[in-house]
């Protein structure tokens, strides 16, 4: 059995300044290689538990903190972040943000470096992480000559060439076009499939999330509504809505349906592929 590799135990923070808690009572374990999606409108407070996650909050900002959390068994309060870069990756919404070398090697090696990495081995993980997210061959290009969706993978292998145990993506296609963003859902599954990564992703687009994610956590107003797989989430769909979440357009159609027709049964179906399984057979009863 998976065991828990994040533990997070009624963290609650409040940013200095402001009027109510980002984060309020929190509880919520991941198991070690799961992909879980965070879902929630502007302000629910997804990337405050982004960055709770390697201790950006609170080592990082201002504000009250209360609670625990621990990655594979290390407290965040107990160790500085570069320290915790070591387990967590963090990808942002915006690359150019993280994005401050002249080319595409020394923005890899950025990191390495400030660990005092051996040069060869700083050489070999360099190319390592270039090949898994296919920018390979692009050692000597400026980041700012990339791409969107090049640069956010570039990103990601900034990240990776720690060699962390998980990888959190904080709305990080959400300034991409949708090559860019079928670029970094690609790599994120590949990680997450061919090498047991554990992905956690503050996500908008649902329908990718329904595909790959193994759970949804959806919130509002800084607190948890609700944790499950993708199945029992979605079929929320009136809680959902309630917080400015929606829905897959195909599990959207699935409850429409049963609430016109009362026939449904079983669970809304989340992927095109499960929509069409489930309608085969029961157009004529329409």
């Amino acid at each position: 059995m998976q065991d828990d590799i994040i533990v997070v135990e009624h963290l609650t923070y409040q940013y200095l300044g402001t009027d109510r808690p980002a984060l309020k009572d929190i509880n919520l374990r991941i198991k070690r290689g799961e992909y879980v999606a965070l879902l929630g409108r502007t302000g629910a407070g997804k990337t405050t538990l982004c960055l709770s996650l390697n201790g950006i909050v609170p080592h990082m900002t201002m504000g009250e903190f209360s609670g625990r959390v621990f990655v594979d068994g290390t407290g965040t309060l107990d160790k500085p972040v570069r320290e915790m870069a070591k387990k967590v990756g963090m990808v942002f919404d915006n690359p150019e943000y993280q994005l401050s070398q002249m080319t595409v090697r020394e923005e890899v090696a950025l990191g390495l470096e400030n660990l005092g990495v051996p040069r060869e081995e700083m050489l070999r993980r360099i190319a390592e992480v270039l090949r898994i997210v296919e920018l390979d061959g692009l050692d000597d290009r400026s980041p700012l000559a990339l791409s969107g969706g090049q640069q956010q993978r570039l990103a990601i292998a900034a990240a990776l060439a720690m060699y962390p145990e998980i990888l959190v993506l904080d709305e990080p296609t959400s300034n991409l076009d949708p090559l860019g963003k079928r670029e970094v859902f690609r790599v994120a599954r590949q990680l997450n499939k061919e090498r047991g990564m554990t992905i956690i992703i503050a996500e908008h687009e649902v329908e990718v999330m329904a595909l790959h994610a193994d759970r949804i956590v959806a919130l509002c107003e800084g607190e948890i509504v609700l944790n499950g797989p993708p199945h029992e989430v979605f079929r929320e769909v009136e809680t959902l809505d309630r917080i400015g979440v929606r829905v897959p357009q195909v599990t959207q159609l699935a409850y429409e349906l049963d609430h016109l027709y009362g026939k449904w049964e079983g669970s809304y179906p989340v992927t095109v592929e499960e929509a069409l399984q489930a309608l085969q057979g029961r157009i004529g009863g329409y």
